[in-house]
């Protein structure tokens, strides 16, 4: 009997470890399988790995070309842009009507003009520009443009009413007196007065053709020669009478000075008149108004005496430096403001 317990336990125990033999090679089937597959798992994460590497470099390049495509188009766009607005502008000043041009080149104009009479002290290029605009707006006889008429108006009337002096009119004026200095006589100097000139010989009387019966009339000869005798007799008194008042002058003498006046020194007063004369020229071109007419009033006094007043040419020196005088004064020229005021409404008023 406990032989066969025996046999029994030996049996259970073989079998217990059969069972334990199967299950740990089972076990370490099972490891090796895994082990396996963790080999190729881990590989296979290695591939991948390297694959997304790669990837990602590629991904990086691709970024940098991206990048600069992106910003070679946004300098595409860039210029496209810029194009694109100077066609605008191109578009917009081709699409102006004929109105809006003519607004622009008066604008202008006027402008350019303002900038001259500063520049030349006159007027002129003021008045001309004003009155050109006025012209070429009549021209369109459009109501919308009756009130820049209106401003040109007003604005032309005030700038005429300023006296601006007419610098280039005054400096022709002054070369033309400082031209006759030299032709003034001098009180000093007189000039000799012309003779009188020869009475012009009597007509003869005509004769009728002697006839062979008629002799000659002797009485017709003798009012001939009487004549004739008296003609010369009334030109040698007139000579006579020429050289004795010749002998005495009577001159009114303001300035005693002016008789003292040496013939040396003759020329420097000359010389020194010319001088005030393109002084004052200088002066009214540099706008120095002041300055100018104390040069005019000195060479006023020079004339008046050292020079003979009664000759023609002292005269005419005289009245250019008086034009000259009565002109140069400083005046403010009036700025076009509703001109381009009326203009700058009309333009935005399209």
């Amino acid at each position: 009997m406990p032989r066969r317990w025996l046999w029994i336990a030996g049996a259970v125990l073989l079998a217990i470890g059969l069972l334990a033999l199967a299950v740990a090679w089972a076990a370490q089937q099972h490891i090796g399988s895994l082990q396996q597959e963790l080999v190729r798992r881990q590989q296979d994460s290695q591939a991948q790995a390297a694959e997304a590497h790669m990837l990602a470099k590629q991904a990086q390049e691709g970024m940098r070309d991206n990048a600069a495509k992106i910003a070679l188009l946004e300098a595409r766009v860039a210029e496209v842009s810029l194009q694109r607005g100077q066609l605008e502008d191109l578009i917009q000043s081709l699409s102006r009507s004929r109105d809006e041009n003519v607004l622009v080149d008066i604008d202008a104009g006027v402008r350019v003009a303002v900038q001259q009479s500063a520049i030349t002290g006159t007027a002129e290029p003021l008045v001309a520009a004003l009155k050109q605009a006025d012209e070429r707006l009549a021209r369109f006889n459009q109501p919308r443009l009756e009130g820049v008429r209106r401003a040109i108006a007003r604005d032309l009337d005030r700038v005429k009413a300023v006296g601006v002096a007419d610098l280039p009119t005054l400096s022709i004026k002054l070369d033309e007196a400082v031209r006759l200095v030299d032709e003034l006589p001098l009180l000093s100097v007189q000039e000799p007065r012309k003779p009188p000139p020869p009475p012009a010989p009597a007509p003869a009387p005509a004769t009728k053709p002697a006839q062979r019966s008629v002799p000659v009339d002797a009485t017709a000869s003798m009012t001939a020669w009487a004549r004739a005798w008296s003609d010369g007799w009334n030109a040698m008194w007139d000579r006579v009478w020429y050289e004795v008042r010749s002998l005495v002058r009577v001159t009114r003498i303001d300035h005693p000075e002016a008789m003292l006046l040496a013939p040396d020194q003759a020329f420097f007063l000359r010389e020194n008149l010319k001088l005030r004369l393109l002084n004052a020229r200088l002066a009214l071109l540099a706008r120095q108004f002041d300055s100018a007419q104390s040069d005019l009033q000195a060479a006023q006094s020079v004339l008046d005496r050292y020079f003979d007043r009664s000759s023609r040419r002292h005269a005419l020196a005289t009245e250019l430096v008086r034009q000259v005088a009565a002109q140069a004064r400083f005046a403010n020229l009036p700025r076009p403001d509703d001109t381009l005021a009326a203009l700058a409404a009309a333009s935005a008023g399209r």
